[in-house]
């Protein structure tokens, strides 16, 4: 099931050009993924205290397809395309309307706080199917 992370660009999204830094997508997928967590009842604060267990991005593909502008209204949609012990990849695209402006795979991985790799618990990857 796909999440919705609704969004407007702000002028401090654009650059000269008056179109969205590139840069910036990454902050939209971000803000994005951090709302699908908690829409599926995952604390991310508690998984960090009681578990140890963090989230990393270990890779990203991303493909800019169309510019966002200023005070566009967009929505960035994520998908699980693929859960494993310790690795999750989700499909976020960027939309105007029905236009793919944007999308991405991104592979998560779960570390311990000290940063070596660590298994997700059984409940979250039941979480995230």
């Amino acid at each position: 099931m796909a999440h919705l992370f609704p969004l407007r660009v702000y002028y401090e999204d654009t650059d000269l050009a008056g179109i969205v830094y590139y840069a910036n997508y990454l902050k939209f997928i971000e803000r994005a993924r951090t709302e699908w967590v908690r829409t599926l009842g995952v604390d991310q604060t508690a998984l960090k205290r009681e578990e140890g267990i963090v989230f990393a991005v270990r890779r990203v593909e991303a493909d800019y397809l169309s510019p966002a502008h200023f005070d566009d209204e967009l929505v960035v949609e994520t998908t699980a395309e693929q859960v494993s012990g310790a690795r999750i990849v989700l499909l976020q695209e960027v939309k105007r309307g029905g236009d793919v402006l944007f999308t991405s795979h991104v592979t998560l991985v779960a570390l311990t706080e000290t940063g070596h790799p660590t298994r997700l618990p059984a409940n979250i990857r039941l979480l995230l199917h």
